[in-house]
């Protein structure tokens, strides 16, 4: 019981950092000092997903589903939960590279629109010329 209880916090916990990198951006146009946190977060999964790698806490939820005598699952977060859901025949490189794409591009949007929003309101120091 205590072994799948982890193993659904680390889900849980999964879940929150991948809805923070997606829509972390968009938070930052109204709070621009989250973008200290959030951009290391979108870094890192973007770097996940564009070198194919495996987010660490995909092997951690398997290792407490294995201690509760579930299965684990192949492959990683993203495939498993999400890319299940929108592509059935599971994810291939070329997928992965574009959801690393798709992370890194509307960021850029959100971050230059936060950018924007906090010169306009005077958030930003201006250069001395």
């Amino acid at each position: 019981m205590l072994y799948r209880l982890l193993a659904d916090a680390v889900l849980l916990v999964h879940a929150l950092f991948v809805a923070f990198v997606v829509l972390g951006g968009l938070w930052v146009c109204f709070r621009p000092k989250l973008a200290w946190p959030h951009l290391p977060a979108a870094a890192w999964a973007a770097g996940i997903e564009l070198t194919g790698g495996i987010c660490p806490l995909t092997p951690l939820e398997n290792h407490f589903r294995m201690l509760a005598g579930a299965g684990g699952f192949p492959g990683g977060f993203v495939e498993h939960y999400l890319l299940s859901v929108l592509y059935p025949d599971g994810l291939t490189r070329g997928a992965q590279i574009a959801l690393g794409l798709l992370v890194l591009a509307l960021n850029t949007v959100l971050y230059v629109v936060a950018w924007r929003r906090a010169r306009r309101r005077g958030q930003l120091r201006q250069p001395a010329v």
